[in-house]
């Protein structure tokens, strides 16, 4: 059973428990309602979540558990020899889940029996001429142990499967037979149901944050296998990035940091007067139908994708700039300092405007949270409309508008699409905004794209820059809620 259906079987199992529970209930009360300790609803909702519940956690679990299972099985039964000596053995596993993948497809399409499948030993011609007719590429060379592996890959996969539909089926059976068998009129339905929420609420919390430690830790100790195969003085105080997998790389944090620094600062620079000055219209002199419609017109530039972004950046901002500061006597300036659409200030400009709605918004709200009375006082005075906003409203927003200023640092130094398509890829110290530079996230990008068995310094480098961007954003995010925070109690 395919598990799309097994999920649609769980979920129709629960909404007929939600029936059947409902009526058992009033069953047991005579029809009467007032005889119930609680809503009939209540009833129908345990039954549903005794059903639902344990069989989709045990489903989600096991989904995340067998693929992690079935490979270090499988891996154990390549034998070290069979590795050749320019790969790994997660290279090894990449090419039998590509290949036992390849008999999934045949065997769904027809291409292949089950039989056939399970018993091909050394033959690969007439199978992979069979799949790539499909679309399937094995590659040039298929060795035996790597299509033997494949095969036990397909079976404990496939005994996996199978066991994972019997558990979690035999859950949600038995969940709706415990909970509708001990349903009856004196049943505390409420009670167990508003328990059975507060856990759920409860669970969901905790994933959140075991997931951000979860991903903390993988991060921390592959960045300790780096640092067992690459010197932290030469990352932290290096001046040269230049991987080149041949065990002779400079890994210098500090060129990608320069660059990430400048790129942001630049984008500062655009989104905070741009949007300071938004949020002040907006919240001081904007009529209520203006701010209606240009509030959310505003936020709009929020919820378009990077990648857009990155695109206007290369196809629009860089050729214009060039046309400005580029191409010699053809120029607009007659002058030749930028000699591509990529650079600091292209992907700096782009951001900005990428972040002007998060300096908008989160300064109009804070602005919005002054006391209408300091307002007031200030304009009984005698202080002007713009006197009372730039000697009163803004210096007692100054600590949220700082908060929502570093917020919006720390989204400018986590992007990445805008800098890959509109910064560039050199990795160097400059003030120069129209040469092309580099970011610690491109870098990241750059050096996880491909097979990559995680063996490596040139490898594992990611991670490291990795954590060390978490903790910059993070330190970031920590002093902007102090900040806001420090606000709030102020005016609350």
């Amino acid at each position: 059973m395919p598990t799309l259906w097994l999920v649609v079987f769980v979920l129709a199992l629960a909404a007929l428990g939600f029936l059947a529970g409902r009526a058992r209930a009033l069953h047991s009360a005579g029809g009467n309602v007032r005889d119930l300790h609680s809503l009939p609803n209540y009833y129908g909702a345990n039954v549903l979540l005794t059903t639902l519940v344990p069989a989709l956690l045990v489903l989600a679990l096991w989904l995340l558990a067998q693929p992690i299972i079935v490979d270090n099985q499988v891996s154990k039964l390549i034998p070290a020899q069979a590795i050749p000596e320019s790969s790994t053995r997660g290279l090894v596993m990449s090419d039998v889940r590509r290949v036992a993948e390849g008999l999934d497809i045949a065997v769904d399409q027809g291409a292949l029996s089950e039989t056939e499948a399970r018993n091909i030993r050394t033959e690969f011609t007439d199978l992979r001429g069979r799949l790539g007719e499909l679309g399937v590429a094995l590659g040039s060379d298929v060795r035996p142990e790597v299509l033997l592996a494949a095969q036990h890959y397909r079976a404990i996969n496939a005994t996996g499967h199978l066991a994972m539909v019997i558990v979690v089926s035999l859950l949600a059976l038995g969940g709706f037979g415990f909970a509708w068998l001990r349903t009856d009129k004196d049943f505390r339905a409420r009670n167990v149901v508003e328990k059975g929420l507060l856990a759920l609420l409860v669970l969901a919390a905790s994933l959140a944050i075991l997931t951000t430690i979860g991903i903390v830790l993988s991060m921390f100790f592959e960045t300790i296998n780096f640092f067992k195969l690459h010197s932290w003085v030469d990352f932290f105080f290096g001046s040269t990035w230049a991987p080149n997998f041949r065990g002779d790389s400079e890994l210098s944090i500090l060129p990608l940091l320069w660059g990430t620094l400048y790129i942001s600062f630049i984008a500062l620079l655009v989104a905070v007067p741009v949007g300071l000055f938004a949020a002040v219209y907006l919240s001081e002199y904007a009529n209520g139908h203006v701010r209606a419609f240009a509030k959310p017109l505003l936020e709009i530039l929020a919820g378009i994708p990077t990648i857009v972004y990155g695109l206007f950046a290369l196809l629009t901002v860089g050729p214009a700039l060039v046309s400005i500061f580029g191409n010699g006597p053809e120029g607009l300036l007659g002058v030749d300092w930028m000699s591509g659409a990529t650079s600091v200030l292209t992907a700096g400009l782009v951001m900005g405007i990428m972040l002007i709605p998060f300096v908008s918004s989160l300064s109009d709200d804070i602005i919005n949270a002054v006391p209408q009375a300091m307002r007031d006082g200030s304009l009984g005075l005698g202080a002007t409309k713009s006197e009372t906003v730039r000697q009163v409203v803004l210096p007692a927003a100054l600590p949220g508008i700082v908060g929502a200023i570093l917020l919006a640092a720390s989204r400018a130094i986590g992007e990445t699409m805008i800098v890959v398509m509109g910064a560039g890829a050199i990795a160097k110290f400059s003030l120069n905004p129209l040469e092309s530079m580099t970011t610690i996230t491109t870098r990241i990008v750059s050096q996880l794209t491909g097979d990559t068995d995680f063996a490596s310094a040139e490898t594992l480098v990611a991670f490291a820059l990795g954590i060390t961007l978490f903790v910059l954003t993070l330190g970031l995010n920590v002093l902007a809620l102090y900040i806001v925070r420090k606000y709030r109690e102020q005016y609350e």
